[in-house]
């Protein structure tokens, strides 16, 4: 509700619940101890009661409306619902913030009651009729805004009187000092309303205008501040004009002021006579303040002035002649009293004092108070209205009928925005306060006069039981300093979310003083620019104090948010601790610095202490490892080491000498609970890994992550090992480090080992050796001997066979390459959280060790870091290297030698190198080759062409020396066998899309070299074939000579494989071959022991030779490839 809107409703209540009163009430005659209703407060009388007792009929007890009004005050606006559940609130609850955390204060049941308002404002009301009522008692006011200890108002006059009375007596000021206020009121236009002018105010540009008609126009805009209507500003103003030119007052005071309007203005004045008695009233409890407040009258003039008042407020039953009469009699003895006061010597010898700026100093000070308040908006009173210095030096003409001079006007003017800033928290006021106390700072020592003046302007504090007495302007610094004090004793409550007050309240109170209480109980304001030890002290009391408080208030909450949160109260209080210590750092030690160096090493150590006190006994009693322990230790580390950075951050940053904080040792606890967690983790990891790799069945997971599932498990697993293991976030060393590098290497060198364990042998996969025999035409039949075929008896091998599928295989690849690539981003963050968490204790190092031995131990500890790393994981990518070789090995070979065993390895060259030519198996390739690129990594179809190219060859040499019986070269068909094997070289280089041609000619050239063999005489290769045996005696190793060994086992199955006569012969007479026609098709088992027998060397030959890996793709349907790839090196 805008404030304009607030007062015309309360206007109209109050004109609501009169109409309903005066209806029901009874005569005053029928009531005992009546009073008017003119002296009812009706803001504090209950509506609810009113319509009530009217609906039953009942008679209406205004105490018991008063108190009614009291009870519902207290407790939220209902709806009238009969559920009784609605409710409006005060606060904006989306803006309110969470629950209050602090235990709430103990309920003041001491409800308080407003004087009845007598304000002008409702002067030319609606009439109304007496009421006869019970008055309930008068409570005093309690608020957060101190008290000065004026000495009280003995008739209760409330602050529409004051305001009431304060405007009268400027308007009195100016008209007897000249100022003909009536000229201006001929030409004043009508129609305005009360708050128009206010509300036009600040967007109204100001015109030039003559001295007098600018005081028009500044009077006009305080009576609207004042709340006065304009039909009493112009009866005022007529009745003052009128006493100025009758020269019947020479100096004007405020009972000469009060008994000049009470002869001027009647009853007549006003539209009923219940306004007319609030306004008498009001003049007559004005007198009655200032004239009994001295202490100059004798007892019988005391009596004259109290019969006075009570015959001149029991003067409106009389008739209106006698009315006349009496009132002017009255007048007349109230006027002897008050002008033999004021022809009464001031005290100190002042210009233009007179005897009632001591006597009535209470009230004036409160009288010139409304009067400065006038100059706050009202319609927002957190700021001045624009012609606020105007009007300030328009109230000047007050001083000498008040008393006051220029330190008292600084003085109340710095009370009232001080008040102002409590009620709306406006800071701009706060600034204004503080330039307002430096000028009465800058006032002192001036006129002794004056100084003695004010000091004897005296207000009572009760201060530790002890009553002191103060001057008004101690009073106020003594106030201000009392409300600094209360809040700079938790200003992490008060200020958390207003850190610019803070600053201002700390200059606040470096003006006003510091509150210290002496050797005798008493309250003295000692400045804190004397460096006094009490005064820094106090300062030192406002850290301990605040961060005590800020302490209990996080504590007193740990039980709820401990449930709520589901976590230990301890791990909560440290990371609430460490918030508070932010803000102490990054709000108020930025400004206490300068007045308390010290105030950093304080609250750090008093919030380490706090915490410490709680902390300690929960590591004694440590015995095991939980979720608990861990973010207990976690927060207790974080907020330890955070709360030494704060602090050291914040003394460098103020150039304040830095002090040692004591540490928790949180490292003795948590070091052996982290290495048994670790160990803990290995067993754990190492059973989950054997699990994933069992059942595992090698399929990809999709078509975009072609790796098994079991990888990505185990990595999920030491992932996720690994973030808990830097989630302590607790101190750590070398060892701890260690033991996580030895859990992770050992759990992946496992899951390589079941990989490679998993896999069939190659040897299992290679065909058996036939026999050697000769060859030698035969037309008789004969029967012909079975070669046995090797059978293999051993499951596990079958079964391993049976699961090195080629697509298996390929998958197996791809997890191997995943896993390489996920060793590195492993290595990397496990490098980089480590280097995050030795940071710190580098940090430490640094700076408790000399430079030359520091710089020395950390090079060192990062050389013993670098080489775990490295020895971890170097051996690990080793193990994937040497896996991924083995397995692409063994997919050239079982695509080769086992998959395409009997289609290619049986069958090519068989009885005809014509009839059974290799481009008609090319196809089958060519179909295979497009499944595995569809199953393979994009990165890793270069490795396995170059395996398959290699294999193919492999197998092109066993059939043309291990091709058996069936199998016969003549010299005619060595050219066709080139035209094959220049196809097969082809096949792979793809024109020029697939593996480099340089490749595959290093590859084909054990095959080039048998076929050139092949084209020797038959002589040559048997003296060839002599030679290499005379070698094999002396014990020389061929291999040693050359890159392509010529010696005894080549030389002898090319002889045995030549359709030639003459080498038949030397066969059968050198080595008493068989002939080639006694065995049938299939394969006899291993014949390598009569080989063995014959040239002393295993049968079994090697043909595989290392070749440079190709990082190129072998087919252009196979995988797209670029022309960076074709044009690379190998």
């Amino acid at each position: 509700m805008e404030p304009s809107l607030l007062h015309l409703y309360r206007r109209d209540r109050r004109k609501l619940l009169e109409f309903l009163i005066s209806l029901s009430a009874p005569s005053s005659s029928e009531v005992d101890g009546a009073v008017s209703l003119s002296d009812v407060d009706l803001d504090t009388i209950s509506a609810d009661y009113v319509i009530s007792r009217i609906q039953s009929g009942g008679a209406i007890d205004i105490a018991e409306a008063s108190e009614q009004y009291r009870r519902e005050s207290a407790f939220p606006i209902t709806i009238h619902l009969q559920l009784k559940d609605s409710f409006y609130l005060i606060t904006d609850p989306d803006m309110s913030g969470s629950p209050p955390r602090r235990v709430p204060p103990q309920r003041d049941m001491k409800h308080h009651m407003n004087h009845a308002p007598t304000s002008p404002s409702s002067f030319k009301a609606r009439g109304a009729h007496d009421v006869a009522y019970r008055v309930a008692p008068v409570k005093p006011v309690h608020g957060e805004i101190p008290s000065l200890g004026l000495p009280c108002l003995i008739t209760g006059l409330s602050d529409d009187d004051l305001q009431g009375s304060a405007y009268e007596i400027l308007l009195a000021s100016m008209i007897f000092n000249g100022m003909d206020l009536l000229i201006q009121e001929k030409k004043k236009e009508k129609g305005s309303r009360l708050l128009s002018s206010v509300k036009s105010r600040k967007n109204k540009i100001q015109s030039p205008t003559r001295p007098l008609e600018r005081h028009f126009e500044l009077i006009n805009t305080l009576r609207t501040q004042m709340q006065i209507s304009e039909a009493m500003d112009s009866c005022i103003k007529r009745t003052l004009t009128q006493l100025s030119e009758s020269r019947t007052i020479r100096q004007i005071d405020v009972p000469q002021i009060s008994l000049g309007l009470l002869y001027g203005i009647h009853e007549s004045d006003f539209s009923g006579e219940k306004y007319y008695v609030q306004w008498k009233n009001r003049q007559l409890n004005i007198l009655e303040e200032i004239i009994n407040s001295s202490a100059d009258l004798t007892e019988s003039e005391h009596h004259i002035v109290k019969t006075s008042l009570a015959r001149s407020r029991d003067l409106k039953d009389c008739p209106g002649k006698m009315f006349l009469s009496e009132q002017a009699e009255v007048l007349s003895s109230l006027r002897d009293v008050a002008m033999k006061l004021s022809t009464l010597p001031g005290k100190f010898g002042l210009e233009n004092e007179t005897h009632y700026w001591t006597a009535g100093y209470h009230l004036n000070i409160r009288l010139y108070e409304k009067l400065l308040l006038g100059i706050f908006d009202i319609l927002d009173e957190g700021h001045l209205i624009e012609e606020a210095d105007e009007i300030l030096g328009l109230i000047r003409i007050t001083w000498s009928t008040l008393g006051i001079n220029e330190k008292l006007h600084e003085a109340l003017y710095s009370w009232l925005c001080f008040q102002q800033f409590l009620e709306t928290q406006e800071t701009s006021l706060l600034e204004y306060l503080i330039s307002k106390l430096e000028r009465v700072f800058s006032l002192e020592g001036g006129d002794q006069m004056e100084d003695s003046y004010v000091n004897a302007l005296k207000c009572s504090r009760r201060c530790n039981g002890i009553e002191i007495s103060l001057g008004l302007v101690q009073a106020i610094f003594h106030s201000i300093s009392i409300w600094c004090d209360t809040k700079l004793q938790d200003y992490h409550l008060h200020f958390c979310k207003d850190p610019s007050t803070f600053g201002m309240v700390m200059t606040l109170v470096s003006i006003t003083g510091v509150p210290v209480v002496d050797d005798s109980g008493v309250i003295k304001l000692i400045q804190l620019n004397t460096m006094d030890d009490n005064a820094m002290g106090k300062l030192k009391t406002y850290v301990e104090k605040s961060t005590e408080a800020a302490y209990c208030q996080v504590a007193s909450a740990l039980d709820l948010e401990s449930k709520l949160d589901r976590m230990h109260p301890l791990a909560i209080l440290a990371d609430e601790l460490h918030l508070v210590a932010k803000r102490e750092f990054s709000i108020f030690y930025p400004v206490l610095h300068g007045w308390c160096p010290e105030a950093a090493i304080i609250s750090s150590r008093k919030m380490k202490s706090f915490y410490g006190e709680q902390l300690g006994p929960y590591l004694n009693n440590l015995s095991h490892l939980s979720e608990d322990v861990k973010s207990v230790l976690s927060a207790a580390n974080r907020f330890d080491h955070g709360l030494t950075h704060l602090y050291v951050s914040a003394c460098e940053k103020e150039g304040v000498l830095v002090q040692e904080l004591d540490h928790y040792k949180i490292e003795e606890f948590s070091g052996p609970i982290i290495l048994d967690w670790i160990i803990a983790q290995h067993t754990r990891i190492l059973q989950w890994t054997e699990r994933a790799s069992d059942i595992e069945e090698w399929e990809a997971l999709s078509s975009h992550q072609r790796q098994a599932s079991s990888a990505v498990e185990v990595f999920r697993i030491i992932e996720e090992t690994v973030d808990h293991f830097f989630a302590w976030n607790l101190p750590m060393n070398i060892t701890h480090l260690q033991a996580l590098l030895s859990v992770i290497f050992h759990s992946l060198d496992a899951y390589l080992l079941k990989v490679s364990e998993q896999l069939v042998d190659r040897r299992h996969l290679l065909p058996s050796a036939p026999p050697l025999t000769r060859f030698a035409e035969m037309n008789i039949p004969i029967i012909r001997r079975k070669l046995t075929e090797l059978t293999l008896t051993d499951n596990t091998v079958k079964d391993k066979i049976a699961a090195s599928t080629i697509s298996k295989l390929c998958v197996r690849l791809n997890t191997l390459q995943y896993i390489k690539k996920q060793i590195a981003i492993l290595e990397n963050g496990l490098k980089k959280s480590w280097a995050e968490l030795s940071s710190a204790e580098n940090d430490k190092l640094r700076k408790e060790e000399p430079l030359e031995s520091s710089g020395a131990d950390i090079l060192t500890y990062d050389e013993t870091i670098d080489e775990l790393f490295i020895t971890t994981f170097t051996g690990i990518k080793d193990s994937s290297t040497d896996a991924m070789e083995k397995i692409c090995d063994l997919i050239g070979t079982r695509m080769v030698f086992w998959d395409f065993r009997n289609t290619l390895l049986l069958w090519l060259y068989r009885d005809s190198v014509e009839d059974a030519r290799l481009d008609r198996f090319l196809p089958q390739f060519d179909t295979v080759l497009d499944h595995i690129c569809g199953v393979l990594d994009d990165s890793l179809r270069d490795l396995v062409a170059l395996s398959i190219c290699r294999a193919s060859l492999e197998g092109y040499v066993w059939v043309l020396l291990d091709g058996g019986p069936s199998r016969a070269f003549s010299d005619s068909d060595v050219s066709l066998m080139e035209d094959d094997l220049n196809n097969l070289k082809e096949f792979f280089i793809a024109e020029g899309e697939g593996l480099p041609r340089s490749v595959v000619d290093q590859e084909s050239k054990v095959a080039e070299h048998i076929l050139h063999l092949y084209s020797f005489q038959t002589d040559n290769l048997i003296q060839m074939l002599l030679n290499a045996s005379e070698h094999i005696l002396l014990g020389l190793d061929s291999q040693t000579r050359g890159s392509i060994p010529e010696d005894a086992q080549i030389l002898i199955r090319i002889l045995c494989h030549k359709k030639d006569r003459e080498a038949s012969k030397f066969l059968k007479k050198q080595y008493q071959l068989p002939m080639a026609s006694e065995y049938d098709d299939t394969p006899p088992e291993d014949s390598a022991g009569s080989m063995l027998d014959i040239l002393k060397r295993s049968s079994s030959v090697n043909w595989t030779m290392k070749g440079q890996k190709s990082i190129y793709s072998f087919k252009k349907k196979i995988q797209e490839a670029t022309s960076e790839i074709r044009h690379g090196v190998w």
